[in-house]
């Protein structure tokens, strides 16, 4: 049996974003990142039923203020008391999940999308995309950057400004780019 390019898109495998079904979300997802990005003036309530609305699952408590930008939405899910400042965007052609209780910097960008390494196979418009993991407890500094396939693990610290490129280990502290640990000073 052949799987449709969504199907490909969320089992991380090669797929073609131009198909008619992708194209048709895309839209639809604008639309409503129309809606939420309006509600500046609302009460987070009302962004709250918005999130329920369009993601995969949110935990009670969370606050993603606006604006915000994402890919289909239907791929994230926010748990407990998750805080996203402004201006955050997650590109979730596969899963997205970040745990409870998180606090997310203004402009932070989680990324599942990726692109061929091959020149002939990006020209081709071939995209692919790996999953997301944000534990819980995790503190993601401001502009930092997480890239696909990376899983941070709980109790975490991403400084700001940091670019992720690998799992990050629960408990500690990365930063730079690209985000190295970092060595706790005498006494801590």
């Amino acid at each position: 049996m052949d799987l449709s390019e969504k199907q490909k898109m969320l089992t991380g495998q090669l797929y073609r974003a131009t198909c008619p079904e992708l194209q048709a979300e895309q839209i639809a997802n604008k639309l409503w990142m129309q809606r939420y990005n309006g509600s500046v003036e609302l009460l987070n309530d009302h962004r709250h039923g918005l999130l329920l609305e369009h993601f995969h699952a949110v935990g009670e408590g969370a606050v993603i203020r606006p604006p915000f930008y994402c890919d289909y939405g239907y791929n994230i899910s926010v748990g407990r008391n998750v805080f996203m400042n402004f201006n955050c965007v997650i590109l979730d052609v596969c899963p997205v999940s970040i745990g409870d209780d998180c606090q997310i910097g203004p402009a932070v960008q989680l990324y599942t999308a990726d692109h061929p390494m091959d020149p002939e196979l990006r020209r081709s418009g071939l995209e692919s995309g790996r999953p997301v993991k944000i534990g819980n407890n995790v503190w993601i500094g401001g502009g930092a950057i997480i890239l696909p396939g990376v899983t941070v693990g709980d109790n975490a610290v991403i400084g700001a400004g940091s670019v992720v490129t690998r799992d990050v280990p629960a408990g500690s502290t990365v930063v730079g780019n690209p985000a190295r640990m970092r060595q706790p000073a005498q006494g801590q």
